[in-house]
């Protein structure tokens, strides 16, 4: 009899214990690290089990080069149907015509877009990097800025705000291809609907990189770009709570260009047991459950922002209406690597990002994994005072550390493991 199941559970290493146990004391180390520490990158979140379920699944075994209906690779009946329900499910998420669910990363996701759309040496207009914009906005370092010309916009210096006048006067003096809008440590809605203006005005495609709102987006707690923009770029990670991954969303008239940038064009197979995953994610996504835990976010992350403000850090901007939010550590007499590094030995983890000024970093937090443990904004405000004191005083880390290490026993992310 074939056996079903060989783990107790979603996060058990029994099998692995006795094949290698080097990776698995590895394994467990990681999950230690994460349920002990605070984990603060904006970017990160804990999956439920159902996702880490499918992630581990048969699946992984399976090649399915090309779409449901029309693979490359024999025996895809099931792995097809996982795909439809992925699709159909994010296509009901979020109102959109179209769903790619294939792309392995936002990055990925991205590219296609620009393949889809463009042709090396077009003209893309999107945040410059020193103001939040992403590596794939035009980072010399990315194939974006080698393949494309990029212009940057960024935000006032005094709001720290997306200045729209020099967008539009941008876009008019260079009439580019595409208009990127997003950013990886903007703290602010993305004024879709202004954006959408001005790309018309040129001629222009807008592409939404939607990467860090799109679970938020999810949750009914962020404005959608799917009504403005030609093609949606984003991960099923982050505030979605998914795999690591990424998606596109569009409508039907650009379907099949963005299906074939991201097959055959700029990837190859799909990663049958990820698209599962990201499925099991957007049903969970689609549930009252969700919708409060994507408000709980935001106003977690309001709360931290007034606890970081009432310690004398500067919050950009003056706060926040998302998950994330970017300060400035100076005015508590450390630079921002400093206080990074006095951070994590207090036991909370966290980004340095660039700043909206010449040669100056901050720190980049967010609250979408300390909200799925169950934290709520009484315990951001405690976060708040406690990331003041490891960042003021390097002697306090020890009892930082403990009292962390108190907190997130109280808020384990999957409980009885």
């Amino acid at each position: 009899m074939p056996v079903a199941h060989t783990l107790e559970g979603p996060l058990s290493v029994d099998v692995l214990g006795r094949q290698d146990p080097e990776l698995a004391e590895i394994l467990l180390a990681e999950l230690a690290r994460q349920t002990t520490t605070l984990q603060l990158i904006a970017a990160e979140n804990f999956t439920s089990p159902a996702v880490l379920a499918a992630l581990g699944s048969p699946l992984a075994n399976k090649y399915a080069e090309g779409y449901p209906g029309a693979r490359h690779h024999g025996g895809c009946e099931l792995v097809d149907v996982a795909e439809r329900v992925a699709v159909d499910r994010a296509k009901a998420l979020f109102g959109a015509e179209h769903a790619n669910v294939q792309s392995h990363s936002g990055s990925s996701a991205v590219l296609a877009a620009y393949a889809a759309l463009l042709r090396p040496g077009d003209t893309v207009l999107a945040m410059g990097l020193p103001h939040g914009g992403h590596l794939t906005h035009g980072s010399p370092a990315n194939f974006s800025g080698r393949w494309f010309d990029f212009v940057g916009y960024g935000v006032d210096p005094e709001s720290g705000l997306i200045d729209h006048d020099q967008v539009r006067a941008l876009a008019r003096s260079h009439r580019p291809k595409a208009i990127v809008c997003g950013s990886i440590s903007y703290p602010r809605h993305i004024d879709y609907a202004a954006f959408r203006e001005v790309a018309d005005e040129v001629g222009a495609y807008l592409v939404a990189d939607a990467a860090h709102p799109i679970g938020l987006v999810a949750g009914g707690a962020a404005p959608s770009p799917v009504p403005y923009a030609d093609v949606v770029c984003a991960t099923t990670h982050k505030v979605l709570r998914g795999p690591r991954g990424g998606m596109l969303l569009c409508g039907s008239e650009l379907a099949e260009r963005v299906d074939r940038a991201v097959f055959p064009f700029t990837q190859g197979g799909a990663q049958m047991h990820t698209v599962a995953a990201k499925a099991v994610a957007f049903g969970e996504a689609a549930t009252p459950a969700f919708t409060a835990y994507a408000h709980q976010v935001v106003a977690n992350a309001r709360a931290l922002a007034r606890s970081l403000a009432a310690e004398g850090l500067l919050v950009t901007t003056g706060g926040t209406d998302t998950h994330l939010l970017t300060v400035d550590p100076a005015p508590l007499g450390v630079d921002a690597r400093t206080a990074r590094g006095r951070l994590a030995a207090a036991g909370m983890v966290l980004d340095t990002c660039a700043l909206p000024h010449p040669d100056v970093r901050g720190l980049r937090l967010g609250t979408a994994a300390v909200t799925t443990q169950g934290m709520g904004e009484t315990e951001a405000a405690r976060i708040g005072a406690l990331f003041a004191t490891a960042v003021r005083d390097e002697s306090a880390g020890r009892r930082v550390r403990e009292e962390v290490r108190n907190l997130t026993g109280r808020f384990p992310p999957y409980p009885g493991q």
